[in-house]
């Protein structure tokens, strides 16, 4: 049973109301115009006291409902498997397009394989058009396989395409896969303390869950100097899901935040630091009291404005297919009623990869559209 913790006891009806407008914008809150991403130390929680565990779980409470994003130390990741990953993703995206090109999915219902630059438009899933995405991508991810006697659909739950070279990229992927749902799970711990839930409240969730890892490379096509206008390397969106776990190649710009005031901010996490961000199926889970942060990726530069590489890998962790998504009863109170109908995860995700991948407008996605088509570039 869920138990109010003391910050929705205490809340005013005013603030309440505020709280509520901004947060349905899905946009972060800054003070004297500047950006924090907050630190969450995963080790303090995983081995610290009572005392450590709630204050691990206040922070994380804070920085869900003011930002959206915080920065994750204390994962767990060795250094060795990070290194393995960017290997792998290194010596994938220098092949040739071609032998790229062949993993391809047959249609994009099947979130897997490559996607070749300008393929995408992430603003698509917020309904709002914009030229074709830079990046290029590989997704891979849990198959019916690996959940044998659960007769899973194949088309969410879809093998995955490896190639043959290098041979060790699917092992360097896997690595990382795994350590990086295993810091997923760990977060949702955190998640459930803090808004006054049983540590393992979403383990029924998660136990055959969605989970995707996108690797991202940014890098004009070679030959290519100029951009389309407002053209950039990943589209304005929000994440999907429940919780997704990033790791970006340090010191490159690229990836911005939009604020309440509609001005975008960069995010460059700590050295040996996670970025974590919240998704859409945690917002309606908690009625907004958390938020799914409107994101983007520019075309990264240098000093001189020359595009870089950039490279990043985006581990998400949406919860299983079939798993019924309602509004948390200790979220919706007489201040702020449930503002979300019930919904599949496999349903919500569908709405928004026919918008991504299959470049048909989300019509779902109002409020977020009128965001985005509101701020300042």
């Amino acid at each position: 049973m869920f138990i109010p913790g003391p910050y929705r006891r205490k809340i005013g009806k005013k603030l309440a109301e505020t709280e509520g407008k901004i947060r349905r914008m899905n946009t972060a809150r800054t003070r004297d115009a500047s950006l924090d991403i907050p630190m969450i130390d995963l080790s303090a929680f995983r081995d610290g006291s009572p005392a450590d565990r709630a204050r691990v779980a206040a922070d994380l409470d804070r920085a869900a409902a003011t930002i959206g994003f915080m920065q994750v130390t204390g994962h767990g990741i060795a250094e060795e498997v990070r290194a393995g990953l960017i290997a792998a993703m290194d010596s994938f995206f220098d092949l040739p397009m071609g032998q790229k090109k062949a993993l391809r999915p047959a249609a994009p219902e099947f979130n897997r394989g490559y996607t070749p630059p300008r393929a995408e438009r992430l603003s698509l899933s917020l309904g709002v058009d914009s030229p074709a995405d830079l990046f290029e991508a590989f997704n891979v991810g849990r198959s019916a396989d690996d959940f044998p006697g659960r007769n899973l659909d194949e088309l969410q739950y879809a093998p995955n395409l490896w190639p043959l070279r290098p041979a060790s990229f699917e092992p360097g992927v896997m690595a990382w896969f795994e350590e990086a749902a295993r810091v997923a799970r760990e977060i949702t711990s955190v998640m459930a303390v803090a808004l006054g839930l049983a540590p393992d409240f979403f383990a029924g969730y998660q136990d055959h869950a969605l989970e995707v890892l996108r690797m991202n490379n940014y890098r004009a096509p070679e030959g290519e100097t100029t951009l389309e206008e407002g053209q950039i390397g990943m589209g304005a969106h929000t994440d999907y899901g429940i919780v997704t776990v990033l790791w970006a190649d340090p010191d490159i710009r690229g990836l911005q935040i939009l604020d309440e005031e509609g001005a975008w901010h960069d995010v460059i996490p700590s050295p040996g630091a996670l970025l974590v961000n919240l998704g859409d199926l945690l917002a309606r889970w908690t009625n907004d009291r958390w938020i799914s942060t409107l994101h983007r990726v520019l075309p990264p530069t240098d000093e001189n404005g020359t595009l870089v590489r950039r490279r990043s890998a985006a581990f998400f962790h949406d919860g299983n297919a079939d798993a019924v998504i309602s509004v948390l009863p200790g979220c919706a109170v007489e201040e702020e009623p449930a503002r979300y109908e019930s919904v599949t995860v496999a349903d919500h995700l569908a709405a928004k990869l026919n918008g991504s991948r299959g470049l048909v407008a989300n019509p779902e996605a109002s409020r977020e559209a009128d965001r985005l088509l509101g701020v300042r570039l």
